[in-house]
């Protein structure tokens, strides 16, 4: 299927290594041209230059945590390719699992590394977008922000980026801008948490996914990416502040 992503732009933040460079990698592979984002220089320009596919690929080194670098990936988006049509809002982390852990400074932190940069990102490139006549924004959530299972503050801020993504995509509807949240389940790549506890904990981690994955296996970013692009694509022009999970079944909500 051609997904009529020729001559769009792409902005993928956190795109240095696992999802977001699978995301962003799969893009210049249907034709979009995109930017790659990441705070290391040297990831990402292994990143940018390991891309083949008719798109074209630009890195930029960035912190998108703070205003001027949610700014400056937008900017670097126009410079490179003339304007801005599709931004996935990849970068993330974790935090306290309990209680007796959380405290105010961990939470601060944990929103800063998820639904800050995603809405100040997603602010940076309305005025292009709207520019263009509309465009998409994807949000990379979890399974844990639509149930309980995952890190306390992860769940919370994870369940805020599907709710941001569901009150934008109402409020930009008239401008022709499309706004979704995808939700990965367990996803394995080299360096990442699943893989660093899979070195640590090989029987424990072959336990988890023989109880927790029905498929047997944990996910790849390629597959997350495979969604993005078809949701981030003009095939999927009437899905819109939807939250799709990415999970092989392995989450337990029932919508």
């Amino acid at each position: 299927m051609d997904l009529e992503l020729t001559g769009k732009v792409a902005l993928v933040t956190g795109s240095s290594r696992g999802i977001g460079r699978g995301i962003a990698t799969r893009l210049v592979e249907e034709g979009a041209d995109a930017v790659f984002c990441a705070r290391g220089e040297e990831a990402l320009e292994e990143a940018v230059a390991a891309v083949s596919g008719p798109g074209k690929a630009h890195g930029i080194v960035a912190d998108v945590t703070t205003p001027e670098g949610a700014a400056a990936v937008v900017d670097a988006a126009v410079a490179a390719f003339g304007g801005l049509d599709i931004v996935v809002n990849n970068v993330g982390g974790s935090g306290a699992r309990t209680i007796d852990e959380l405290d105010v400074e961990d939470l601060d932190d944990v929103l800063g590394r998820n639904l800050v940069p995603a809405l100040a990102v997603s602010r940076a490139a309305l005025p292009v977008m709207r520019e263009r006549g509309g465009g998409v924004i994807a949000l990379i959530a979890s399974i844990w922000g639509r149930e309980s299972g995952g890190r306390m503050t992860y769940n919370a801020v994870k369940a805020a980026e599907i709710s941001l993504g569901k009150a934008l995509s109402q409020q930009l509807a008239p401008a022709n801008i499309r706004v979704n949240s995808i939700a990965p389940g367990s996803i394995l790549f080299e360096g990442g948490s699943w893989w660093k506890r899979q070195q640590q904990d090989p029987d424990g981690i072959a336990d988890f996914v023989r109880r927790e994955l029905p498929f047997g296996r944990f996910g790849t970013p390629e597959e997350i990416a495979a969604v993005v692009a078809f949701v981030a694509s003009p095939r999927a022009s009437w899905i819109s502040g939807a939250c799709i999970p990415v999970d092989g079944t392995q989450g337990r909500s029932n919508v």
